[in-house]
């Protein structure tokens, strides 16, 4: 089977537009990319230009901005702010949306939790109706996002559990998980399943992925023997230029 690799444009590009980003996806021999936010991009001009390149979207965080699914009190504007993601995702052709948590409200932990499952069981019906996967994303509160809620992917899988739906999945970025909690693959594997996109970058740093302590040949080719059959996304801060750091990859990676 393929390997199925997709670029973070936002990160891997940054300072290019999105459209060039697109060529510069295809100019290193990928077709596929993915972005964080909606905000500020001209949506039809980067489908029609992955059209023309045979380059896809594959997933993308939220439209608007971001709120907070511990919280009660912002469950219906989340909803609304959904809505808006899944019409966004319309135009772009992709079936995946990335959802943070959000920032740790200062309320018991417990709370927060049954929050997040509460949200996620309302939005069900939506992701259902459209045939979306809306993936659940830890990040690590050690160096990249102080004060976030949801940083063990071990919660991120219980609260899958518990919403018990196939249309909400775990985006498991490997970079922040390391941080957070390591032992990589005995955490990926017996849950692979319910694991929606793989997210990866060099640790430490959040460079290229040859640079750092994982061995990340060995960790895909484990993850898909185990199984997976999604995309492994690029979301690295290049240190090389971009696309000579992105065609090394497809060299050090298996394919």
């Amino acid at each position: 089977m393929k390997i199925k690799y997709s670029i973070c444009i936002d990160a891997v590009f940054r300072g290019k537009t999105s459209v060039e980003a697109i060529e510069g996806v295809r100019e290193a021999g990928y077709d596929a990319y993915e972005f964080w936010r909606p905000g500020g991009k001209d949506l039809q001009a980067m489908k029609a230009k992955g059209d023309a390149l045979g380059v896809n979207c594959i997933s993308f965080s939220g439209r608007g901005r971001p709120v907070n699914l511990n919280d009660p009190k912002e469950h219906e504007n989340w909803i609304e702010v959904l809505k808006e993601s899944v019409n966004a995702a319309k135009i772009m052709g992709n079936k995946r949306l990335v959802a943070p948590v959000g920032e740790d409200i200062g309320t018991r932990r417990d709370f927060q939790h049954k929050a997040i499952v509460k949200a996620l069981k309302m939005a069900v019906p939506l992701l259902t109706e459209n045939n979306i996967t809306l993936m659940v994303e830890p990040l690590n509160g050690r160096v990249d996002h102080i004060g976030h809620y949801l940083q063990s992917s071990d919660e991120g899988f219980e609260i899958l559990d518990e919403v018990g739906s196939p249309n909400v999945k775990l985006l498991f970025d490997i970079y922040h998980q390391q941080i957070t909690e390591g032992d990589i693959l005995r955490r990926m594997l017996p849950r692979i399943k319910q694991i929606g996109h793989i997210h990866t970058a060099g640790s430490r740093g959040r460079n290229e992925l040859d640079v750092g302590e994982l061995d990340y040949p060995k960790i895909i080719r484990a993850v898909i023997e185990a199984g997976y059959d999604g995309y492994i996304g690029f979301e690295y801060m290049p240190v090389a230029d971009s696309l000579s750091g992105l065609k090394r990859m497809y060299d050090y990676l298996p394919k």
